[in-house]
């Protein structure tokens, strides 16, 4: 054997050496990876298309729109430091996720501008051990942003399409404590009511009655109240805990209007 046989011999078994003292150290990494994500799921959304950019975005988002605005509970204004707002959006509309208006995300519908995601959700005064129902996935936003301060979270969407499409989607971006229906949300979803709070992201010219029979004693409904195409009121509806049902006017807002069927 010559000189450059020898020393070809001793580079491939140091190779050798060199794969398998890392190969261990490889495994343990992809396992303590995969615990943190499983634990800890936001940490894994700059594989999902987040990034320091739009971590920056979101919270200049909340300082500037949302805080400013006199949004004060600190749980709401987590969840919109937390939640990425430019995969709930389509692709090319990413770009103007954080400004202070609603996009158009298909079919019709829009995802609401961030102050009123903020504001609605402000309004239901949610806590960690609450239950809560969503009329209007749309893309999912508001249910991830409330998802992230209450318990569960059931969110209901008549278009198909979009349905199915923001199911996946808060899977993809593990939000594990929704669940996703296909549906008519004018009547609720009865099978989980009571709920301790309800939001409704669609204008109806009434206040569904189904909707305020699911709400628990004690709850809070946030819903935009008037004729589609035109100015709304955004109501607070509150059920004391004798059962008594108050409705207030907070302000004016425009929602497209909520749908009982598709096609």
């Amino acid at each position: 054997m010559d000189g450059i046989e020898k020393n070809m011999l001793n580079l491939n078994l140091a190779l050798d050496l060199l794969r398998a003292s890392y190969k261990p150290l490889l495994v343990l990494c992809f396992f303590s990876a995969l615990s943190l994500c499983l634990c800890h799921p936001l940490y894994c959304l700059p594989l999902q298309g987040d990034s320091e950019r739009y971590k920056n975005l979101r919270y200049e988002m909340v300082d500037k729109q949302i805080t400013a605005r006199g949004i004060e509970d600190e749980n709401v204004l987590q969840a919109m430091r937390e939640v990425p707002r430019h995969l709930f959006v389509p692709e090319r509309r990413r770009p103007s996720a954080y400004g202070d208006f609603p996009l158009p995300i298909g079919y019709g519908q829009t995802i609401s501008q961030p102050y009123i995601v903020a504001l609605m959700t402000e309004l239901l005064k949610p806590e960690k051990d609450h239950v809560a129902l969503e009329v209007g996935t749309g893309s999912g936003y508001q249910a991830a942003v409330l998802s992230r301060i209450v318990k569960k979270v059931y969110t209901m969407e008549i278009i198909p399409p979009l349905g199915n499409a923001a199911e996946k989607r808060l899977k993809e971006v593990a939000f594990n404590n929704i669940t996703v229906k296909v549906g008519d949300g004018y009547y609720g979803w009865e099978e989980y009511a009571p709920f301790d709070c309800i939001i409704v992201t669609a204008a109806s010219d009434h206040i569904p009655p189904p909707l305020i029979q699911q709400l628990k004693k004690g709850g809070k409904m946030t819903i935009p109240v008037g004729h589609p195409f035109q100015v709304q009121t955004l109501m607070l509806v509150e059920k004391s805990k004798e059962g008594e049902v108050q409705v207030k006017n907070i302000l004016a807002v425009r929602f497209v209007p909520l749908r009982r069927k598709w096609k």
